[in-house]
């Protein structure tokens, strides 16, 4: 057999250098033996990130305030505005905010907002395009003429409001209604299994709410009118009036002849989804099908010279060089 101790380094092969080796050994393992079982006080430690946390959260309650406090100065500037206009009453007033709440605003700032905007932006638009007509006057314009350019300017920030109100609503119903189908089917399901129409509506709303945010609220905001209402026609109507396009009335025509008459509310529900499904198929067919007109002019404009350059060209250079 082979000596161990031959195969190690001379300095290592004296006694007193294995003996050294050894208790270094052993003064290790004692210390990771008494490390192991010792037991750690984890007290300041947690004071410590504690300490951190509540000076963070103490900074953000800071900003947040300043925030606030600035919003509020800023809304009791517009509240008052508005108010001394007297904007808030009328019918105008009325029918605007049924506008603001399909676009998802329903709250009193919202229109306050709105309105203060419907006046303001005018004014600025025409008082920012005066001053950079008049005093820069990139084009050389007469003075009539930046007069009314900047009355034009003020027209467009009269119709902004209006545009991004009216965008914002054709946004919320298109979302809307790419997913109430899918909806109505888990409706159906929540139907088949017991629940009634408020306790669905709920349970849809809480299953949709990432995928359909837009839906899910309207949907939420239904059952809980469906809850306190004393008429529940009311609650539907309001959903209708909310989310205004053919989808939508259809299933509230059909949720209140199920209501009225006792029908079956999941074979309602089963044959609504399949016709709205199939609708969507049939539009998509639509826009599939009015593709080769719509590419017609895109093709005559963009490809056909090119087509006619390559083809055409070197015969006419051709031409060109034989009459010279």
């Amino acid at each position: 057999m082979v000596d161990l101790v031959s195969l190690l380094p001379d300095f290592l092969r004296s006694e007193d250098m294995l003996a050294l080796i050894a208790g270094g050994a052993s003064l290790a393992v004692v210390l990771m033996m008494w490390r192991a079982f010792l037991v750690k006080d984890a007290l300041p430690g947690r004071i410590k990130s504690l300490e951190k946390r509540r000076t963070a959260l103490k900074e953000n309650i800071a900003n947040e305030t300043k925030q606030r406090s600035k919003l509020i100065v800023r809304e009791n500037l517009m509240h008052r505005v508005v108010q001394k206009m007297q904007l808030m009453r009328g019918e105008r007033a009325r029918v605007m905010a049924a506008k603001l709440a399909q676009g998802g605003w329903r709250s009193k700032d919202a229109l306050v907002t709105y309105l203060f905007a419907k006046i303001s932006l005018p004014l600025l638009f025409t008082s920012l395009a005066l001053m950079y007509l008049l005093g820069t006057n990139p084009w050389d314009w007469d003075v009539l003429v930046c007069i009314l350019a900047s009355i034009g300017a003020g027209f467009i920030g009269y119709l902004l409001p209006d545009t991004l109100v009216k965008n914002k609503v054709s946004k919320r119903y298109e979302a809307i209604r790419k997913t109430l189908p899918d909806a109505l089917d888990l409706l159906v399901i929540c139907t088949e299994a017991g629940l009634n129409l408020d306790s669905g509506l709920d349970r849809v709303c809480r299953e949709v709410a990432n995928s359909a945010p837009e839906l899910a609220d309207e949907f939420g905001l239904t059952s809980i009118e469906l809850g306190f209402l004393p008429d529940r026609k009311q609650a539907l109507g309001n959903l209708a009036s909310r989310v205004d396009f053919q989808a939508m009335t259809t299933l509230v025509n059909t949720l209140l002849q199920t209501e009225k008459y006792g029908t079956p509310l999941a074979v309602a529900l089963r044959v609504l989804a399949a016709e709205m499904r199939e609708e969507r198929l049939m539009k998509a067919e639509e826009k599939a099908a009015r593709l080769p007109a719509i590419m017609t002019v895109p093709m005559i404009v963009f490809i056909l010279p090119a087509l006619f350059i390559v083809l055409i060209g070197p015969a006419v250079l051709r031409a060109i060089d034989a009459f010279n």
